[in-house]
């Protein structure tokens, strides 16, 4: 007897995967600057601002998942596709918790 394998779940994100990708290789270069900028001892209030770039940037990066989550496998799940709504709902909720105490 053999067993079945899953089906590949194919994400939220899948037709916005290369401006996701983008986008993180641009904050991973804002964090390599905001390294140097430590290295070459600048200004506490210019890293600081640095920061607080790189923080909206991934923070936007989080929105867009969450809204690609919700628009993709919520809504699958809504239309029956898939019979595990309430879990679902309770994943974007506690990701959505997650981002405000953040």
């Amino acid at each position: 007897m053999s067993e079945k394998s899953p089906a590949r779940v194919v994400p939220g994100y899948i037709d916005s995967k290369d401006d996701q990708l983008r986008r993180l290789r641009r904050i991973e270069g804002q964090v390599r600057g905001l390294q140097k900028m430590v290295e070459s001892d600048t200004y506490c209030i210019d890293i600081l601002t640095q920061v607080s770039a790189a923080t909206k940037a991934l923070e936007a990066v989080a929105l867009g998942l969450l809204d690609d989550h919700l628009r993709h496998c919520i809504s699958h799940a809504a239309d029956g596709a898939t019979p595990d709504l309430d879990r679902q709902i309770d994943e974007a909720s506690a990701a959505i918790a997650r981002l405000v105490r953040s």
